[in-house]
């Protein structure tokens, strides 16, 4: 069970990244108010949550009954997840327009809960991790307990994001975001080659 825990909890520390969402959030709530980012950090880890969850719990039977093989599934995140590691890298997309979101947009949705927190490699681990052929009930169990204590750690770095961000700077937050990217975009591609190995 400690193997599986500590399994777990690198997998899904390092595909839902709180620091990562950190330098996303700042400066999406730049101009808020203190209780405004609160609101904005709650509701993200709430509909991030329940959405990582209902994949936890039906992911795999929805991929079954849409004739989507688990492999496909992997290749497909790692492509999505490595485009977005890119974005970052050359500060493009999502995170270049983090600071300005379109009038009337719930930035708490997206881009925070979706694809900051619940990105597709975070869905894609949950799915991999709770594989009904391979793990057990209590085994599943388990992996959505530490799913929710990562999840505790992301709100907590969030609440705490102006100190971090304080800490380290607009130049640390900028390296930090583009190092992230290099690392999700390798990440990725590792991602991808498992499953083109065993698509082929």
């Amino acid at each position: 069970m400690l193997h599986q825990i500590g399994r777990d909890f690198l997998m899904l520390l390092v595909t839902i990244d709180p620091i990562g969402t950190v330098a996303l959030f700042v400066p999406l709530t730049a101009t808020a108010t203190a209780v405004e980012r609160a609101r904005i950090a709650r509701k993200s880890v709430l509909i991030a949550g329940g959405v990582m969850l209902a994949f936890l719990i039906a992911g795999e039977f929805l991929l079954s009954e849409l004739g989507i093989r688990l492999v496909s599934f992997q290749v497909a995140g790692g492509i999505i997840l490595f485009l977005f590691g890119l974005q970052m890298v050359f500060g493009t997309g999502v995170m270049k327009d983090a600071a300005h979101p379109e009038p009337g947009h719930d930035i708490a949705v997206f881009p925070l809960a979706l694809p900051g927190i619940a990105n597709p490699g975070a869905i894609m681990a949950v799915v991999l991790l709770t594989d009904n052929n391979r793990q057990a009930v209590w085994q599943q169990a388990v992996t959505a307990g530490v799913l929710i204590f990562v999840l505790l750690l992301t709100l907590v770095a969030l609440l705490t994001s102006q100190r971090i961000h304080r800490l380290l700077g607009s130049t640390g937050a900028n390296v930090m975001i583009r190092v992230l990217g290099l690392i999700l975009a390798a990440l990725a591609t590792e991602q991808i080659a498992i499953g083109l190995h065993s698509l082929l």
